[in-house]
């Protein structure tokens, strides 16, 4: 068996403001809460390797992987996978950017299996990886939607 998940939310604010603060690497600390530290390892082309460092979890335990990431503006995806797959036999994610009428509807469809000797399985982490991306979108999309707030306001300040 593998594990499947979708989630999307929509932001309210422009799409390359959407787009440039989802593929902001280096401010991802700023823009997920989970995460402690993003170290950029290497750019070819399109392509970003970076180790991801989460905040320790409920036991002390501090989780951190190499993934990699490649972002197509003019298809409005993003292809990630990890390189160092850790409990995980493999993990891919596509992120999606649509453009609606109320704003920019990004997605997360995540692929994945758990190796046999996880600590979890598949089931266990397709739960947790949708409770906590549901929380992780509605994060995202405050703090662009914040961004996009103040932004207006000094547009409209600096007009008068």
């Amino acid at each position: 068996m593998a594990g499947h998940t979708e989630n999307s939310i929509t932001v309210d604010a422009p799409f390359d403001l959407v787009w440039d603060m989802t593929n902001d690497l280096e401010n991802w600390p700023n823009l997920f809460s989970e995460y402690a530290s993003v170290e950029v390892l290497s750019r070819e082309g399109d392509t970003t390797t970076f180790r991801l460092t989460m905040h320790p979890d409920d036991n002390g335990k501090v989780w951190s992987w190499v993934s990699e990431r490649t972002p197509d503006r003019g298809r409005r995806t993003v292809r990630a996978r990890r390189v160092e797959t850790g409990p995980f036999a493999h993990m891919n994610i596509l992120w999606e950017y649509e453009q609606l009428p109320s704003g920019v509807r990004m997605s997360w469809t995540q692929d994945f299996a758990m190796k046999p000797d996880a600590p979890v399985d598949d089931v266990w982490m397709t739960d947790n990886i949708n409770r906590n991306s549901r929380t992780q979108l509605a994060l995202i999309r405050d703090r662009i939607e914040q961004a996009a707030g103040e932004r207006r306001s000094h547009a409209s300040a600096t007009s008068r």
